[in-house]
């Protein structure tokens, strides 16, 4: 089954990074409103790692 996964993701690399951007976004989200954005730049730039670590 992963080889399929890994398969379909190599045939569609730019599904593959909209669908972690909005990962990213949703869970940075989430840790923005957990903390009521008290740590908002340390969530963007983790934000920011992540996304790069991922590949735009």
């Amino acid at each position: 089954m992963f080889d399929n996964v890994k398969k379909a993701a190599e045939d569609h690399p730019e599904q593959v990074e909209k669908f972690s951007d909005q990962a990213i976004d949703k869970g940075g989200d989430a840790a923005d409103q957990a903390t009521g954005d008290k740590y908002g730049k340390q969530v963007d730039t983790a934000q920011e790692k992540a996304d790069d670590a991922i590949g735009q």
